[in-house]
């Protein structure tokens, strides 16, 4: 595994003892303790999740609202400062590019994070098919990124940073603040089912971060968690995963992303694909299993 990247967590997992697995391209921790143990841990308190490896892209201009209309398939005119959207990048036939979060910052500045495995794709394909007065940078090799999720994920946030203020920070909600001296984003955003939240930070700061949390977090029941618990608590709370529900021969309709669908807002790509798909109705589609 000598040529994957690495988070800047790497010898943290290591001390932890984690189990170490190739995914996307990055050396990143399956499991710590296990994975019916680390997903209960995240139902029942808090744990603590590496996702460094995610892709984040900054967008900003005077049509950066109009240019992320476009290039995806949500209401982006709907968002206002300090608010989130869940979206998709769809290819001209209405297949999925991507899944990604919106998050709008100010009314020229947006961030877009993307699945690991797309974010050099992701980025190519907005600059390829930018025709608009906005700017797309590339901002996932300085950005560290960690998700706090479970139902104590809110107490251990507070014992963290006392200062910080959450009472309007709703779901999928964004606020930029300065976390115990760190520049940061915090987004009541997740990928668990749970209440909780994801931490932008400089990439250099994200380890410091890390411990403090999980010290802080260990008399709330905090744990970090790995891969395999972040699969099965996506497959439980019925989020879908690039790769595997999501895929570039397969629409957002039959996907089941037709809720995200806004035929409405105008124009975008792969708008007129899902028109036609929409009046005869998807040949195929995506669902859930309930096991009891």
């Amino acid at each position: 595994m000598q040529d994957l990247k690495r988070t800047p967590l790497y010898e943290d997992h290591q001390k932890l003892g984690a189990k170490l697995v190739e995914f996307a391209g990055w050396e990143l921790p399956v499991r710590y303790s296990g994975v019916v143990e680390e997903h209960h841990t995240v139902r029942r308190a808090a744990g603590l999740f590496d996702i460094c490896h995610m892709g984040e892209i900054r967008v900003s201009g005077p049509e950066a609202e109009a240019a992320l209309n476009y290039l995806s398939c949500n209401n982006v005119t709907a968002l206002s400062d300090g608010r989130a959207q869940y979206s998709a990048i769809l290819n001209p036939e209405g297949g999925v590019v991507d899944d990604i979060i919106i998050y709008r910052l100010a009314k020229e500045r947006y961030l877009v994070c993307v699945n690991a495995a797309n974010a050099a794709k992701d980025f190519a394909w907005f600059c390829s098919h930018n025709r608009f007065n906005a700017s797309f940078v590339d901002a996932s090799a300085g950005t560290g990124l960690l998700a706090l999720q479970g139902p104590a994920a809110q107490e251990v946030l507070r014992a963290y940073a006392p200062a910080l203020d959450l009472s309007g920070l709703k779901y999928f909600h964004c606020k930029e603040v300065v976390l115990e001296g760190l520049p940061a984003m915090v987004a009541r955003t997740g990928y668990t089912g749970e209440d909780g939240f994801e931490l932008y930070v400089p990439w250099e700061e994200v380890a410091e971060l890390w411990r403090s949390l999980l010290k802080v977090g260990e008399s709330f029941g905090l744990k970090p968690i790995g891969l395999g618990a972040r699969d099965s608590l996506r497959l439980e709370a019925c989020y879908s995963l690039y790769g595997h529900e999501l895929r570039e021969d397969r629409s957002a309709l039959e996907s089941g992303l037709g809720w995200i669908v806004k035929f409405s807002k105008g124009d975008f790509i792969g708008r007129e694909a899902l028109l036609k798909e929409h009046a005869s109705g998807p040949k195929r589609k995506s669902v859930g299993f309930f096991v009891e």
